[in-house]
């Protein structure tokens, strides 16, 4: 059946993708990592269905993949991207200092930076930083979210197959392939560059003289056309490989805020707006072939999902393997974008190298 279902996804590449594939089956991602450039992937829904589940992309990638949706950030896509894109030499950070916020939300742990004195005479300090990975600006990883309902991440990776707990890893030479399987540090090593395209949300309304028509804290679809719509009036036009980032509105209203009213999110149920789920969405991410997407939210979906819904971070990380980015610190970026008129620039993210980890801060920046 599994054949049968890789001859059905292949049919939609061209004869030069076709060719070989058993070896890529075999082969390392980073050995594939060119292979997708120029090639016709196929439409959503095109893509076979895992179990009950429509839009499965396993087979796309092979079945030995640890990218996902990164191995469209090629290497002559990064080339000819930093030739178009970086025109002026600026760059602007998207992260959000690790220690915010201070209290995080969904019960994770706070961060804890202890800043120590390690030997006065020698004027010599360490610091000891003590985090969750997704306490903050972060990429959820392919071990971040599976899918619920199947017991399984990314690739049919059974739950029970990756190991937890404190693992020590002496011999880099020698790691276990159940601690090393779908771990971020593989987009670690190949690294999150490429075109980059916010869509701003907040300067989209404002323009028009209109006020922001949802709160950010509170559950809101954003919808395909909210984006479609904000796209095309920044004069943006999509490409594979791009990496989406959507400005929401969470970290501009958390500036606002009262300390105790910040305080208060990280305590009461969470809602905060976000893209809608929906087959049109999932049409519109995967149809465009984003690398990854983005946004300042602390979820990048409507939160909660509604009762008896699949939620976006099963199919884009279970299914697909996009990387997530939460709390991206858009701020600065949205002044950049319409100061210059100028909506795309280079992207680059470098996540931290944890073997096996589930999520990282992204190390993100912004070059124009």
């Amino acid at each position: 059946m599994s054949t049968l279902r890789l001859k059905g996804v292949l049919s939609h590449f061209s004869p030069q993708t076709r060719k070989g594939s058993n070896e890529n089956q075999t082969n390392s991602s980073a050995d594939r990592v060119n292979e997708f450039q120029g090639k016709r992937l196929p439409k959503f829904d095109e893509l076979p269905k895992y179990k009950n589940l429509p839009g499965c992309a396993w087979e796309v990638w092979g079945s030995e993949d640890h990218l996902g949706t990164i191995n469209l950030l090629t290497d002559e896509l990064v080339k000819q991207t930093a030739q178009e894109e970086i025109r002026l030499g600026k760059a602007v950070s998207l992260n959000w200092p690790l220690n915010f916020p201070s209290k995080p939300m969904f019960g994770r742990k706070s961060p804890d930076v202890l800043m120590k004195l390690r030997e006065p005479a020698r004027v010599s300090r360490d610091d000891e930083i003590h985090i969750n990975t997704q306490s903050g600006t972060q990429w959820d990883g392919l071990r971040h979210f599976g899918i619920v309902e199947h017991g399984v991440f990314y690739n049919n990776t059974p739950i029970e197959s990756l190991p937890v707990g404190l693992i020590p890893i002496p011999d880099p030479h020698n790691i276990d392939p159940a601690m090393s399987k779908i771990g971020i540090q593989h987009w670690a090593e190949h690294g999150i560059c490429g075109r980059g395209v916010l869509l701003d949300l907040i300067h989209y309304h404002e323009s028009a003289g209109t006020p922001l028509p949802y709160d950010p804290w509170t559950s809101h679809p954003i919808t395909t056309s909210d984006l479609k719509a904000c796209a095309n009036k920044q004069g943006v036009t999509f490409r594979q490989g791009d990496i989406l980032l959507i400005r929401v509105g969470f970290i501009q209203k958390y500036y606002a805020s009262t300390q105790e009213t910040r305080d208060e999110l990280g305590s009461k149920p969470e809602t905060f707006a976000g893209i809608e789920q929906s087959d049109d969405m999932r049409r519109f991410l995967w149809n465009n072939h984003f690398a990854a997407v983005a946004s300042d939210q602390p979820a990048l979906e409507r939160w909660p999902a509604p009762k008896g819904v699949l939620h976006m971070h099963e199919t884009l990380l279970g299914l697909w393997g996009m990387p997530i980015g939460e709390f991206f610190d858009l701020e600065e970026l949205s002044k950049i974008c319409a100061e210059t008129g100028r909506y795309t620039f280079f992207f680059s993210s470098w996540p931290l190298n944890i073997i096996g980890g589930c999520a990282s801060p992204p190390n993100a920046a912004a070059y124009f």
